[in-house]
């Protein structure tokens, strides 16, 4: 007797979020990419992040969303661009801002509003180190990526310090410089 595939589990109401796309984002399909993504859609990706802020941690935080939210995040119409996250010193907990997740049309009246504080969702213990990092060293929390890991939404933080002015021109001039000798060597070899 021949054994049944596992049915795909629904999309869970409270899940992590992961990915930009559409405005300031990409998005790569599948359940390719890195970072574990198991759970379907796609890993949507803050591409302006790298180029404003050095990244010195990435953590990786659940969020809450309702129904419809999830729905948006699962057909990539995310934009993490303008996002960032807080923490809230009184409680002790960790709020997504900024981030636009488009409305999903067949939600109709019972929809989701685009732009809210969202909650992600970390150990406590966790929470209490980003808030002395963040408030100590000036540092800043920004969503780096939002994707699926198993039927639930996440969000992929970085620990991030801004870029100066000088910081980005150097970037762009080393990357100009790679891509000059990548082609210079691919016109060797043939």
């Amino acid at each position: 007797m021949a054994k049944k595939s596992p049915q795909p589990t629904p999309a869970k109401r409270s899940a992590s979020a992961g990915g930009t796309s559409g405005r300031g984002g990409s998005t790569s399909g599948g359940k390719s990419g890195g970072g574990g993504n198991s759970g379907g859609g796609p890993r949507i990706l803050n591409r302006k992040a790298h180029h404003d802020y050095h990244i010195l941690e990435k953590i990786e935080v659940g969020i809450e969303l309702a129904g419809s939210e999830v729905k948006s995040v699962r057909n990539g119409q995310v934009s993490l661009a303008e996002g960032f996250a807080h923490i809230e010193p009184a409680t002790e907990e960790l709020f997504l801002h900024n981030v636009h997740i488009g409305e999903y049309k067949q939600a109709g009246p019972l929809g989701h509003v685009p732009v809210h504080p969202r909650k992600l969702l970390a150990h406590k213990r966790e929470i209490v180190r980003l808030l002395t990092q963040t408030d100590s060293k000036g540092l800043t929390l920004i969503p780096l990526a939002m994707y699926f890991v198993r039927g639930w939404a996440k969000v992929e933080l970085g620990l991030a310090a801004g870029k100066k002015q000088h910081d980005k021109r150097q970037d762009l001039k080393s990357r100009e410089a790679d891509r000059a000798i990548r082609r210079a060597m691919t016109r060797k070899t043939l």
